[in-house]
């Protein structure tokens, strides 16, 4: 009986020792060499159920496939795919459970208001957060120094969504002469109206804004909110929209015959979903959204399409690189920080995603690189429209695969 337990503490002390001699001589002991794996371990934070699921299943299908891709460009990532419910309040649960369970790294979480919970958990925990998608500008201008964004600010969508305004009217040859402005009263809509508020009056456009309109995205129905953009009678709704309200705003629209010359969101989900196109068949054509979009013509974007098919095949790559792109390129920059530091070390790691410069990615636009406050400022956007029940890419003209087309058709003439 006494020689086994002695045995166990012989064992143990080697074991003591062992570790002693290592770290005298300089070399790691074995537990140590083991916590430094050579995957980086990524919480994939997303809205995967609730009334922001349809995107967050989007964004998930995206990550999916994405560590197939990043290994065959020299990364490796271990996923751990967590559902935030479209709550603030879960968002930062899981998070601070993720980051327990052993998460290097933080990507998410498409909800602008969920994704700020969980950037204070990972300022805390010194783990890095990457931004697959939120526009909130309050993301970089609160000072996190775990937190960078590869996506647009509210304000930079609007920007870029008003300028490209003017050149679709430009292209068209359309004299619009009114406007209203329609959003959402969540986080997101309300950081664009204010974005609107600041940039509209300077944008130099030709038409008169009549009003500005907040609707709750849970509602039933958008009857009221309809009637009292009808009763104006502006030449174009511009909206902020995402995919389950928009459909309702088309349905009261149709409903009560009010057919604007045209529908632009000046940068905002809802309209290129599927989701969209399934429940309004030929009434979804002819909206234009201003947002940044994937590069046809790039590599990585190519080799992510390539895997993308046949893993989603009830899924357009078409339809989803918005999202599948963006989270994407989010784990893009977490695992290239991770390879570049040769450590998971937080704040190691952190300085190594402040500094990157990715030439090579899905989305349209420049290197990827961060300012000092952790936004990528050279997001670019393209005027995007619906032909057929799917994104056609109008503007800029050296990545356009169709003209666009305004004043859009009634809704009676759409087969």
């Amino acid at each position: 009986m006494s020689r086994p337990i002695r045995s166990r503490h012989l064992t143990r002390r080697a074991v003591t020792a062992g570790l002693g001699a290592g770290l005298a001589a300089g070399v790691a002991p074995f537990n140590i060499v083991r916590a430094q794996s050579s995957a980086l371990k990524i919480a994939v934070i997303l809205p995967r159920s609730g009334y922001l699921a349809q995107a967050g299943q989007s964004c998930y299908r995206g990550a999916l496939v994405a560590p197939k891709v990043l290994a065959d460009y020299g990364y490796k990532v271990e996923l751990m795919h967590v559902d935030c419910e479209s709550s603030a309040d879960v968002a930062r649960t899981q998070a601070e459970r993720a980051i327990n369970d052993g998460a290097q790294a933080v990507v998410g979480a498409f909800d602008s208001a969920s994704t700020l919970s969980i950037a204070q958990v990972c300022e805390q925990r010194k783990i890095p957060l990457v931004v697959n998608i939120a526009a909130a500008p309050q993301l970089t201008e609160q000072g996190y120094q775990y937190l960078v964004r590869n996506f647009p600010t509210g304000g930079m969508l609007v920007t870029n969504g008003l300028k490209l305004i003017n050149d679709v009217l430009a292209a068209t040859k359309f004299d619009a002469k009114t406007a209203v402005f329609l959003h959402a009263n969540d986080t997101f809509g309300t950081a664009q109206r204010h974005a609107m508020d600041a940039i509209f009056p300077h944008a130099g456009l030709p038409f008169k804004l009549l009003d500005e309109i907040a609707y709750d995205p849970k509602a039933q129905d958008l009857s009221v909110e309809v009637t009292k953009v009808r009763s104006l009678n502006p030449d174009l709704l511009l909206v902020v929209t995402r995919a389950a309200d928009a459909i309702k705003l088309v349905r009261d629209m149709v409903r009560q015959r009010f057919e604007p010359k045209g529908i632009i969101s000046p940068g905002s989900p809802g309209l290129y979903d599927e989701e969209f196109y399934q429940a309004l068949g030929p009434l979804s054509d002819y909206p234009i959204y201003n947002i940044p979009w994937a590069n046809p013509k790039s590599q990585m974007a190519q080799a992510l399409e390539k895997v993308y098919a046949p893993a989603n095949p009830k899924y357009r790559f078409a339809v989803e690189c918005f999202n599948v792109g963006f989270t994407f390129e989010a784990l893009l920059v977490a695992a290239a920080g991770f390879k570049t530091a040769g450590s998971a070390n937080g704040p190691e790691m952190m300085k190594a995603i402040r500094a990157t410069n990715i030439a090579d990615h899905v989305m349209i636009g420049p290197p990827i690189k961060f300012d000092a406050k952790g936004q990528n400022v050279g997001i670019p956007s393209a005027a995007v429209q619906n032909r057929n029940r799917t994104p056609t890419v109008t503007l800029p003209a050296d990545v356009a695969t169709a003209e666009p087309v305004l004043p859009m058709p009634g809704w009676h003439q759409r087969t």
